[in-house]
């Protein structure tokens, strides 16, 4: 008999309720060319035998996850796939980490995480081999993930909590969802409660800061940026500046260099490809009359500390700020 809390859309384990064959082929046979492996075959066998009858849910760890869906679990997870490597940041933050089974490629923090077994990239999953982990639990990236493959998952009776942050207390709340599913809420809610305090007093710290133009390059080729409701764009007016593509629609649009000279930003921060390759920006040096290039105001912050909504935010958002103040300086 369904049992639900909300009139929100309820999922439910560990016993997976009966679904469609049709969900399988339509979502995985791209994967495996049409066939399954012997593996996902035979969960997909146990997912359509429906539930136990009498089972009981009372005891069940539940959550809200981004898409607005009710997740309960029959027990607290104890094998967890994560599909991203924000997502693995944010499980071991909630405390969860020993739980980990599954990761994806560049999944490098923390260092133990990269110990565990990979499953593919977050574009392209292994699922014969994420389904011989046997995980309880698999954190999806609702953007980054392929729709058609976190449906597989859910066809063949693993619960999806989906996640994708939007600003700084949905870091915070991530945390705090993880930890409730997991059974680890108390270090989740430390962790969770020190970023979200590290967040506030940075932003009070900053709110009287001189405005700073700046233009933060998120990918090089195309070139790309972000506006003012990307989390980024939010650390970017939370130091005091000003995003000088922060009015276009997209999160992340495309644009070109002569957008930027136009622009004429005080300030050029980017992340790179990797933690010490700071080779994008001196692709800025060629135009030296751009305000930018003529202070010398060209500064790296390691991607994996702004691009990912994970407590290390905190870490790179205070670079970023301090980045800017040296700007301010050199007025």
């Amino acid at each position: 008999m369904p049992w639900t809390r909300s009139t929100r859309p309820l999922v439910t384990t560990s016993t997976p309720a009966a679904r469609p064959s049709s969900v399988f082929t339509s979502a995985s046979s791209r994967r495996f060319g049409g066939a399954s492996g012997p593996a996902v075959a035979a969960l997909l066998a146990l997912a359509l035998s429906g539930p136990v009858a009498g089972e009981t849910r009372a005891a069940s760890p539940c959550a809200i996850d981004d898409r607005d869906r009710e997740v309960c679990l029959e027990q607290p997870a104890e094998r967890i796939a994560a599909l991203s490597p924000g997502a693995t940041e944010l499980v071991y933050a909630a405390g969860a980490g020993e739980k980990v089974v599954a990761v994806v490629a560049y999944s490098d923090y923390p260092p133990e995480a990269q110990e565990v077994q990979s499953v593919g990239s977050h574009t392209r999953m292994d699922l014969e081999a994420l389904v011989t982990l046997s995980p309880d639990l698999v954190i999806g990236w609702m953007t980054g993930n392929p729709p058609e493959q976190l449906e597989t998952i859910e066809a063949l009776g693993m619960p999806v909590f989906y996640i994708e942050p939007r600003d700084f207390e949905g870091v915070s709340s991530a945390i705090e969802r993880l930890a409730r599913l997991a059974a680890t809420r108390e270090e989740g809610e430390r962790v969770a409660a020190e970023f979200r305090d590290g967040m506030a007093a940075l932003a009070e710290r900053y709110a009287d800061a001189e405005p700073v133009s700046v233009f933060y390059q998120v990918w090089d080729e195309p070139l790309m940026t972000i506006n003012d409701e990307h989390l980024i764009g939010q650390v970017v007016s939370m130091c005091g500046g000003v995003n000088v593509f922060g009015e276009l629609p997209r999160l992340v649009p495309r644009i070109d260099d002569e957008s930027v000279l136009a622009a004429d930003p005080e300030a050029i921060l980017a992340g790179g490809m990797g933690e010490e390759n700071r080779g994008w920006l001196t692709h800025w040096q060629q135009y030296p009359s751009m305000t930018a290039v003529e202070r010398d105001n060209l500064y790296f912050v390691p991607p994996s500390l702004i691009q990912r909504p994970t407590p290390r935010l905190l870490e790179g958002s205070r670079l970023f700020c301090e980045q800017l103040d040296h700007a301010r300086g050199k007025r």
